[in-house]
């Protein structure tokens, strides 16, 4: 499909009426949960072992490599400036390195463990990630550590004072667009759900850890927190819901202003409900914010307080924004852009 389709619609919570048109940049049949930009490019990991990109100038200019024989399946995507890194879901988890210039990928690493299963990656400098991973039978927190230029690999247990920390009875966190982890400054922060729907915060320098309840719906495999983003140290948000009700939309945004330490339920019972993916908008100061489900796209234009369901689009589950007026999201068999005019 290579139709360019325009809706207009009138976005009530600006001060000012606001319109935006929506045209598809890919189809193709793979699921998409996990985008980067880079070079005027959209890239992407997905199902059956695909890798690959569209030029947001040409969407001509595009192409798809298989980088493996094995059907793998991503749900992340990350990257520093010579290389994109990607990991297939499960056991075996394999660590891909995608050389930027080439396009040519090797695995650098492997996690043979029979229970993992891995929900996102994320880097928070140019030679260190963060893998996060459901935690074992021991409910050990799963955080790896990459290193990549020092080829360093290693599972880091999560310690506060000098407590190794561990997940509660069914939590862990969801594979749905390789966001429930951020970062800022010296900060990392996970998102979880299941059991338990909690935020880890991580001290990058005293390598301690921090556990914060929060009153996010929780106690279903299904339920809980599926992305969380920060515009500061301080300003953050998390959205997520119930998986298999998906209308549900009691207990399933909220944000902290003081680095996660406590949270404020938003817009309890006055949203559209599940959540997958959520942004900050560029050079809004923490007041504009989109979130996506697989029901709608939905934004915010008073820190997270009141929201608007602005497009019926099914099937999203991953957002990025290019710029300030130009939203990227991906889902089942597409790759579309928003651009507000």
């Amino acid at each position: 499909m290579k139709k360019l389709s325009f809706l207009f619609l009138l976005i009530s919570t600006f001060f000012y009426s606001q319109k935006f048109t929506i045209d598809t940049l890919l189809t193709d049949k793979i699921s998409i949960r996990a985008i980067q930009l880079w070079d005027g490019k959209v890239w992407y990991s997905g199902t059956d072992s695909k890798f690959g990109f569209v030029n947001l100038k040409d969407k001509s200019d595009k192409k798809q490599i298989i980088i493996s024989d094995k059907k793998l399946q991503f749900r992340t995507l990350a990257q520093n400036k010579k290389n994109f890194y990607a990991i297939s879901i499960e056991s075996p988890a394999y660590f891909f390195e995608i050389d930027k210039s080439t396009l040519k990928s090797k695995i650098i690493y492997s996690d043979t463990i029979k229970t993992a299963f891995y929900d996102a990656l994320h880097f928070v400098n140019e030679d260190l990630a963060f893998a996060f991973s459901d935690p074992a039978k021991d409910l050990h927190i799963k955080l790896l550590t990459l290193s990549p230029t020092k080829k360093i690999y290693k599972f880091y247990n999560m310690s506060s004072a000098n407590r190794i920390l561990k997940m509660n009875e069914g939590e862990a966190a969801f594979a749905a667009s390789n966001s429930n982890l951020a970062s800022f400054d010296n900060y990392l922060w996970l998102g979880t759900g299941g059991g338990s729907s909690r935020i880890f915060r991580f001290d990058l320098k005293s390598q301690e850890t921090e556990i914060f309840e929060t009153n996010f719906i929780q106690d279903s495999e299904a339920q809980g927190i599926y992305s969380i983003d920060f515009y500061d140290k301080n300003f953050g948000i998390a959205v997520g819901g119930d998986y298999t009700k998906q209308a549900d939309n009691i207990n399933n945004i909220a944000t902290t202003n003081d680095g996660g330490k406590t949270w404020q339920i938003q817009a309890s019972g006055k949203n559209a409900g599940y959540m997958t993916c959520v942004k900050f908008r560029p050079k809004t100061k923490g007041k504009e914010i989109v979130a996506v489900g697989d029901k709608h796209i939905s934004f915010s234009s008073d820190f997270g307080k009141t929201w608007t369901k602005i497009s019926d689009e099914k099937n999203l589950y991953a957002c990025e924004w290019a710029d300030k007026n130009t939203l990227i999201l991906a889902g089942k068999d597409k790759i579309i852009r928003l651009t507000f005019l």
